[in-house]
């Protein structure tokens, strides 16, 4: 289909998925092949900071059950860990473990080496281009 009849919300799902199919590709050669999905989402938002199981719910857009589980699951393979929040002793937040950190910097490499390829294929201007429209407040 034509690019001019495709829809901007069709066009960035269709890359998005390309893109995060290569990197679930690779995450079993880095020892990440237990990854899910589910626990990807969620380590996007907890490499911002710590959270609680209510506002990762709440910035997901699904169930506190729903993260508790992928949390525990993340728990058990050593990625991130439940701990007090200073702030208020009541409530745990999830924060990575050194080796979820060890993760989250090998994601981000992985990332760079996929915008390289990129590059290499419709050029460094355009990939540059694609980041600074899609860095601006909408």
């Amino acid at each position: 289909m034509n690019a001019a009849r495709q829809t901007l919300r069709n066009l960035l799902m269709s890359r998005h998925e390309l893109l995060y199919d290569r990197a679930f590709a690779v995450a079993a050669d880095y020892g990440y092949g237990d990854v899910t999905p589910a626990m990807a989402r969620l380590f996007i938002q907890v490499a911002r900071g710590p959270l609680s199981i209510s506002e990762l719910a709440r910035r997901l857009a699904i169930s506190r059950q729903s993260v508790h589980e992928t949390v525990s699951t993340a728990c058990d393979l050593g990625l991130v860990e439940l701990v007090d929040d200073p702030a208020n002793r009541r409530i745990r937040i999830v924060q990575f473990t050194a080796n979820g950190k060890r993760m989250s910097r090998t994601v981000l490499a992985v990332d760079r080496r996929m915008e390289r390829e990129l590059a290499a294929r419709i050029g460094a201007r355009n990939v540059a281009a694609l980041k600074r429209i899609l860095s601006q407040e909408w």
